[in-house]
């Protein structure tokens, strides 16, 4: 089984924030998320049978809609998900050639293609379901926050972003470096009360996610204006998400 190194104190740990109160399940994320990859790090990214109801393939990025709360407080969330590249992967550890691992300059968990032997442990290992089997190639594959494009030097600043953020037209995606309290991330994720998901596992996933906002109450008061303050908080949402990603892991 492989190790890794744990990551020191104001080590660089990029990652994604992603705000469910204005995440609208467009799905483009994913769309760009795969063509960018399908030519990229990890590429090709297999489509099987896309046209049939049998249809399989790879994608980084998938969107999952839920309802959660009852009657004037309930919403439809929309509930982004890809890998967390957490800071003591479960994938890492159970890989057994080593071709799963994290990056120390950075904390992106990636695949070494040449050295993975697609037997799937990492998959089994890993409780967001974030790990992709490419049945073309026999290989693991996995989320790399674009590495080929956050640092493209070729690439203008500010499009230096992964597909995903670059491309989300309600701005719910936000990307930079969760190891800096005084990045742009971290101080949102500080404003909005933002959290990870199923910390209770202690992998310690670096991504996070802001919780949605109460329901507008203008013109309302007393017994209605109650009923449209929901307690939407992170703990609230929390069962729901890991009920969610306990059904759709592989």
């Amino acid at each position: 089984m492989t190790s890794y190194q744990a990551p020191a104190p104001g080590q660089k740990k990029l990652g994604l924030v992603i705000d469910l109160d204005t995440c609208v399940g467009c799905h483009a994320c994913a769309v760009n998320c795969k063509e960018w990859n399908a030519s990229g790090h990890s590429a090709p990214m297999t489509d099987l049978q896309p046209y049939s109801r049998d249809a399989s393939g790879v994608w980084f990025n998938r969107v999952h809609s839920f309802e959660a709360g009852d009657g004037a407080a309930g919403r439809t969330v929309h509930f982004p998900k890809s890998c967390l590249h957490c800071e003591k992967p479960a994938c890492v550890e159970v890989c057994p050639t080593g071709a799963s691992f994290k990056r120390q300059e950075d904390g992106i968990v990636l695949v070494n293609p040449d050295t993975c032997i697609g037997c799937k442990l990492c998959s089994w290992a890993c409780p967001y379901g974030a790990r992709e089997f490419d049945e073309d190639a026999g290989v693991m594959k996995k989320c790399t926050l674009c590495i080929d494009k956050i640092y493209n030097q070729n690439l203008a600043a500010e499009d230096r972003v992964p597909a995903c953020v670059s491309t989300c037209p309600a701005n719910a995606r936000h990307f930079g470096d969760l190891g800096d309290p005084g990045s742009d991330v971290s101080k949102l994720v500080a404003a909005r009360g933002g959290v990870a998901l199923m910390p209770e596992l202690d992998y310690a996933p670096v991504n996070r996610y802001l919780p949605p906002r109460p329901a507008k109450t203008s013109g309302c008061s007393g017994t209605a204006k109650e009923a449209l303050e929901p307690a939407f908080d992170a703990k609230a949402l929390h069962p729901a998400l890991r009920w969610l990603d306990r059904i759709l892991s592989r």
